[in-house]
């Protein structure tokens, strides 16, 4: 008997830390599983009431992933970028592309935003100054498409 209120009230803790949590933002099922673990819960429960959670609406990696892309988005992180982040974030499968319309209407636009935030808009650049621009970029998140179609866009030729 005294197992079973034991169990009962490590659940309770677990799930009274996870609503802490999201009380806060959007978690991923693997980030409150890891902070769970760094607090010293069990692994199997740990599991199960994140799993519970997500069953009752309390916890999704859906709008986890929505809102930190749309974060991201909204600080000049390009599409590389917030994938890999949300694949280290357990979030293997995502669809950025509603999110980045309702954001900004494409990725294109958003680069260019960047872009022009950083450096003026001189076309001629020599081939240093080029590179020098297309690594910000790339270090953005913004493939080699994106950052030609932008080059092409504003007509900058080294």
């Amino acid at each position: 008997m005294n197992e079973v209120r034991s169990i009962d009230s490590h659940a309770v803790a677990i799930k009274q830390l996870c609503f802490k949590l999201l009380a806060n933002r959007e978690h991923s099922k693997k980030e409150l599983l890891n902070k769970l673990l760094v607090k010293g819960f069990e692994h199997g429960m740990s599991v199960k009431v994140i799993d519970d959670m997500a069953q009752a609406g309390w916890q999704s990696d859906l709008r986890f992933a929505e809102s930190y892309s749309r974060y991201r988005i909204q600080k000049g992180y390009g599409p590389v970028y917030i994938n890999y982040e949300l694949k280290k974030q357990g979030i293997n499968q995502f669809d950025l592309e509603p999110i980045v319309i309702s954001t900004v209407s494409s990725w294109l636009e958003l680069a260019e935003k960047v872009y022009l935030k950083k450096y003026d808009d001189q076309v001629c650049l020599d081939r240093n100054e080029w590179a020098k621009r297309s690594r910000f970029l790339m270090q953005r998140g913004f493939s080699n498409t994106i950052i030609s179609t932008l080059f092409e866009h504003l007509n900058i030729k080294f």
